[in-house]
Order: C-alpha cells, then structure tokens, then sequence
C-alpha cells in the first residue's frame, strides 16, 4: 500500500504563506502525478493543484494561481505546495492525492485557517 505523508498545515493570519509538504516513500516517484485538493463542508472537495512528475506539467485552480505555487523533489520522494497571501477562503483541509497508471491514493489531510 502507498502511504502518503502529509504536513506543514496551521494557523496563519490573511496575507500570511504556509509550505505544504507530500512525501511518498518507497515508489518510483517519477511514475506518479501528485496533485493537492481541499475540502470544506461548504465547497465540498476542490482541486488546488497538481504536478506530473514524469514532465513537470503543473495546473493549479484559477482560485489560487499567482499565490500557490507546487514544486516536485524527486530525490525526495516530496512534492511541495507553497501557499502566499493566503486568504480566509483558503482554509480548509488540505489532502495530498498521488495517481499512479488510473489508481489514486490520499493523504490523511491537514488543516489550513487563515483568519482575518
């Protein structure tokens, strides 16, 4: 089973910035899209944005281009989600989701707050 390993979470102040880190030990990191998505009771679950490690494509969600940037570590294993001027609509808790060949795997989440 691929376990994912999730941190970086917390409380920050709007305008604040929060590191989000996903690492997955043991696989081919190359052969894996790592991407992050959030989730609110009011949203529902959203897409932020993803990395394919295999070309370095990168998308993120109109919500936070220009703020979040992700950014792979393949000697690392650690795909990493840079989260800038961060807004109180960002918070919520924050998965880390790898897609190898059509099968997916999460993280345990972590909260991100931003207060006003």
């Amino acid at each position: 089973e691929v376990q994912l390993v999730e941190s970086g979470g917390g409380l920050v102040q709007a305008g604040g910035s929060l590191r989000l880190s996903c690492t997955v030990p043991g696989v081919n990191f190359i052969d894996y899209a790592i991407g992050w998505f959030r989730q609110t009771p009011e949203k529902g679950r959203e897409g932020v944005s993803c990395i394919s490690n295999s070309d370095d494509n990168t998308y993120s969600a109109d919500s936070v281009k220009g703020r979040f940037t992700i950014s792979s570590d393949k000697a690392n294993n650690t795909v990493y989600l840079q989260m800038n001027s961060l807004k109180p609509e960002d918070t919520a808790v924050y998965y880390c989701n790898a897609l190898y060949f059509g099968v997916e795997n999460w993280g345990q989440g972590t909260q991100v707050t931003v207060s006003s």
